[in-house]
């Protein structure tokens, strides 16, 4: 078979591995902060180049570290009955082409960095391209060494409104510290949804000897963490709503609606157990997301009036 032919597939088994889709985690509260550090000079149909400009990164960031990640735990990966079947521990995907896809993806974003330099004279984003890539793939070696791990990838994604602010415009992290609370949020929220999912490998982390919330503190122990986590990340978001005054009722709406969400995932998982950790993880989250974002984006608009 040609390399034309089969590079297809390759992406294809790429893209189902890491699934793609769900970038949706991290993604709109990226544009949310980009919104929110927009500068008053600036109008939003002038500024869709940037936001733009951040989803491509998002999706290429992501990628890498996805890619990273299967590449490194493709060992625990290939002993785990819950991911054997994955692409790499399966043998469905070299480990030649994943780290050429994964370094692809990891150029590709230094490069879509990069232009933000000559789109909006700013040269940050490509400055810290790569303590970036760095940063969110070094979540996949924690496990090796520390049970707050779970805070590691908090932290990774919550570098993506942070990121996205930058590249917007550096000031804001200064003039808006709205932002950092919206980060924390991130952080707490993310890694108290990776506690859960977290129980799924509670048995095969003890026997491994990798270190997880569940595997130190058990099923019980580490629900109970989750709970705290979310409660934080539930009060941040408020403080959030608080700091910021084109923050309205839409958003405080938002805020109401992920404790309820959040309310409602803890009762998943407390009636069904692992059963349930698929639909508390992958759907609820993403329900949670979406809503922050695209709510938090139309009140910023709508109240800054920002529309046009």
């Amino acid at each position: 078979m040609s390399a034309s032919t089969s590079e297809p597939g390759t992406l294809g088994l790429i893209a189902s591995d890491i699934k793609l889709a769900h970038s949706i985690f991290a993604l709109p509260f990226a544009l949310l902060a980009g919104v929110m550090a927009l500068p008053p000079s600036l109008t939003l149909a002038r500024a869709l180049p940037l936001l733009t400009l951040i989803v491509v990164c998002m999706v290429l960031a992501r990628t890498w570290a996805m890619l990273f990640n299967r590449i490194v735990d493709r060992d625990f990966d290939r002993e785990n009955p819950r991911t054997r079947r994955r692409a790499l521990a399966s043998g469905r995907l070299s480990l030649r082409r994943a780290w050429a896809a994964a370094l692809a993806c990891a150029g590709l974003f230094v490069l879509a960095a990069a232009a933000f330099w000559p789109t909006a004279g700013n040269p940050w984003p490509l400055v810290l391209s790569v303590p970036v890539l760095a940063w969110i793939a070094f979540y996949s070696l924690t496990k090796r060494f520390t049970a707050l791990c779970h805070l590691f990838l908090g932290g990774a994604l919550a570098a993506s409104p942070l990121a996205a602010a930058i590249a917007v415009q550096p000031a804001a992290l200064v003039d808006q510290p709205a932002l950092w609370w919206l980060a924390g949020m991130v952080l707490l929220w993310v890694a108290g949804f990776d506690v859960i999912y977290a129980l799924a490998d509670l048995d095969f982390d003890r026997e491994r000897g990798l270190r997880s919330i569940p595997a130190g503190l058990g099923w019980r122990g580490a629900v109970w963490v989750s709970r705290g986590l979310h409660l934080s990340a539930v009060a941040s978001l408020l403080t959030v709503w608080l700091m910021d005054p084109r923050l309205g009722p839409v958003f405080l709406g938002s805020a109401a609606l992920v404790l309820l969400l959040l309310a409602v995932e803890h009762s998943i998982v407390a009636r069904r157990g692992r059963e349930g950790l698929q639909l508390a993880f992958f759907t609820l989250n993403g329900v949670v997301s979406c809503l922050v974002g695209g709510l938090g984006i139309l009140d910023v608009l709508v109240i800054g009036d920002r529309l046009l």
